[in-house]
This record gives structure tokens, C-alpha cells and sequence, in this order.
């Protein structure tokens, strides 16, 4: 994948949690997802309705969930900013059910330690677990272009797997599989995925949240007529 160093490194603010969901359904049913991200889910040069979340939240209806997704993508964000941002977020929301975690890959190129971007992955996990017990947790996946340190391309692409493992959660392994490096698949700068890219990037996540979905629900239905 091409750096991101330029094109990330400038936040773009996203603005309110935009948030998809289900007409007329049972509160107390519905599944709660928040993604919680950088320009990746929050759909950088492209509408809200063009990110992963909302492509998410399409397949969601399309088979018959009752559901809420909320996406609080930030481009440019950092593992620090989402800390700092994961508050406001988690009191937004009176349950939350599944948390996708994808940050990461600025502060690769920022030169943030990986002793740093772990720690603060794992204070988000923490508090997003204490705020909502049982919610189900998926870690997105990144890699580094090999152009950089191997020792730290090595110890950052690992870090994600062994967050996952540690704390029980989901892994996605690589969130732009497919996406990365290829030009039919990214905008112009050749880093922020453009429409079609997206919907790679949502069939990437579909995979490891359906699964979830589908245990969440088999003792209580969370569908809609």
C-alpha cells in the first residue's frame, strides 16, 4: 500500500456519528455496531453512504437484521484521538453490541511506537468493555508498505492479531485485502479507496461479522418483518 503520510495526516472533520438502521423495530433487539476508525471507515473523498458502515448496514436489511450502525470513522485519526474521541462515542450509544476497532495506520506513519498504538488499542478496548459488558469486539487489521523498517512492518502487522488474541476478540487480518495497491480499486491519490473499493472493504468485514451476527441472534431474534 502507498503511504499514507500526506493525504492522512490532514484531519478532515467527520462531523456527527452518522447512523444507518432499521424502521419500526424493538429497541431492546436491536443490534448496536459502531465503528470506530480513520479516513478508511469514514469513507474519505466519498459520501457517508459510500463507507463500509453504510454497506454494512445495506446487507443488514437486506437480511432482515434490526439494527443500528453508527459510523465514527475520522479521517486522520490516530489510536490517541480515538481514545480521546471513544467517550463521547460510548455514551452516545445505551447499548452497543459490536465495535469494529481500525485505527492504526497513521500513527505507523507517523512514527508512533508500537508499545504506544498497543497501549492505546487496548485502552479502548478496556473502556468500550467496562461502558458495554459483552459487547462483541473486532480488531481491522493493517499492513505497512515494505519500503519501511522490517522489524516494524513486522511488529505492526503482528500487533493487530495478537490484540485480537489477547482479548478474545474478532480479527479481521487485513482490512484493504484486495484494495490495497490496487489503482481500479483506490481514488486518485491512490490511497483512500474509492466506491467500489469500499464494497471490498464491507464484503472484508461481512465476513468476520456475520458469523457474530448470527451467533448474537440465535437465542433472541433480532430480525424485522
Amino acid at each position: 500500500m502507498v503511504s499514507l503520510l500526506g493525504v492522512l495526516l490532514a484531519a478532515v472533520a467527520a462531523g456527527p456519528f452518522p447512523t444507518a438502521h432499521a424502521a419500526k423495530r424493538d429497541a431492546s433487539k436491536v443490534i448496536t455496531i459502531v465503528a470506530l476508525g480513520d479516513s478508511l471507515t469514514a469513507g474519505y473523498g466519498l459520501s457517508r453512504k459510500q463507507a463500509y458502515p453504510a454497506l454494512i448496514a445495506e446487507k443488514m436489511r437486506s437480511a432482515g437484521y434490526a439494527f443500528e450502525v453508527a459510523n465514527a470513522g475520522w479521517s486522520g485519526d490516530t489510536t490517541a484521538g480515538g481514545l480521546r474521541r471513544l467517550p463521547e462515542i460510548l455514551h452516545a450509544h445505551k447499548k452497543i453490541d459490536v465495535f469494529i476497532l481500525e485505527l492504526g495506520i497513521n500513527d505507523a506513519f507517523r512514527g508512533v511506537s508500537i508499545e504506544q498504538m498497543r497501549s492505546n488499542l487496548q485502552a479502548i478496548i478496556d473502556q468500550t468493555r467496562a461502558r458495554h459488558p459483552g459487547v462483541a469486539i473486532i480488531v481491522a487489521g493493517m499492513q505497512l508498505p515494505l519500503s519501511s523498517s522490517d522489524d516494524y512492518v513486522s511488529a505492526f502487522g503482528g500487533m493487530f492479531g495478537a490484540l485480537a488474541e489477547k482479548n478474545r476478540a474478532a480479527l479481521i487480518p487485513y482490512l484493504l485485502e484486495g484494495v490495497g495497491g490496487n489503482p481500479k480499486l483506490n481514488q486518485m491519490d491512490r490511497v483512500h479507496p474509492n466506491a467500489e473499493g469500499q464494497r471490498v472493504l464491507a464484503e472484508n468485514v461481512w465476513r468476520v461479522l456475520e458469523p457474530i451476527l448470527q451467533k448474537a441472534t440465535a437465542s433472541s431474534p433480532a430480525h424485522v418483518d
